[in-house]
């Protein structure tokens, strides 16, 4: 899988012409499917996790309005981010591991290389900076739409005042919040690419064989989110440490 990504990157960059086309097409295709349930799932994790449970917290204390300050935390850096990245490998990576691996049970991957057309760069390029350049701006989407959510929760819900629950917000979100979720997130696309077109690529074993090789793409994509996701945190709050003083 590294291999393959590095092979991806340098084609990317060694000949960066011929292919925006695809990647034009696959990203239209990314928005379409994966827009609603990221709102839907944002908003409703947004309201039901950090909002209802963090809010409580806050409501026993009389300060339901910083709730706003929990929302930088909670939904910008790492629940906006982390649902996004469940959403693209469930509705996205799934499809594109079935895709490939479909193609290669069927031998026209194999055929594609008897015709000297490039596997790698025809049908897995686009998908990978695709699947990179849209989870980084969806991540946009998904932060507005757990902002919602935790909005929903302290105003409506537990009475905060819409005025102070926004000044809360503001005064600790900063530009470093938001570019270390889309640049985190984007990389979450690449991990995501590469790890299902690695696994649609490797399918073997007819029909059956593309189902596991659909399983295992999710499991191992969710598992290598996970643990980039700590290492990638843990680097930013490292250099970054007024970003953990809240105001």
């Amino acid at each position: 899988m590294t291999r393959l990504m590095f092979q991806v990157l340098w084609m990317a960059v060694r000949h960066p012409i011929g292919y925006w086309s695809e990647v034009k097409d696959q990203m239209f295709d990314i928005l379409k499917l994966c827009w609603i349930p990221m709102a839907v799932s944002t908003t409703a994790f947004g309201l039901g996790a950090p909002g209802l449970q963090g809010g409580n917290i806050f409501n026993l204390f009389g300060i339901p309005e910083r709730l706003g300050s929990f929302f930088v935390m909670a939904s910008v850096r790492e629940f906006a981010p982390w649902v996004n990245a469940m959403v693209v490998a469930g509705v996205v990576g799934t499809a594109i591991t079935a895709d490939l691996g479909a193609r290669r049970i069927r031998e026209e991957i194999d055929a594609m290389e008897v015709l000297g057309v490039d596997p790698i760069r025809t049908l897995v390029l686009p998908r990978v900076i695709a699947l990179f350049i849209m989870t980084g701006l969806l991540d946009l989407v998904a932060i507005l739409f757990g902002l919602l959510g935790g909005y929903i929760a302290a105003v409506p819900i537990l009475g905060a005042n819409p005025a102070a629950f926004a000044d809360s917000l503001f005064a600790n979100l900063s530009a470093t919040d938001v570019w270390g979720s889309v640049v985190k997130t984007a990389l979450f696309g690449l991990i995501i690419g590469v790890v299902c077109c690695y696994k649609g690529l490797k399918a073997s074993g007819g029909p059956i064989g593309v189902g596991s090789a659909v399983n295992q793409a999710v499991v191992i994509a969710f598992a290598a989110i996970w643990i980039f996701n700590m290492v990638f945190t843990t680097i930013l709050l490292g250099l970054n440490p007024d970003i953990q003083v809240y105001k």
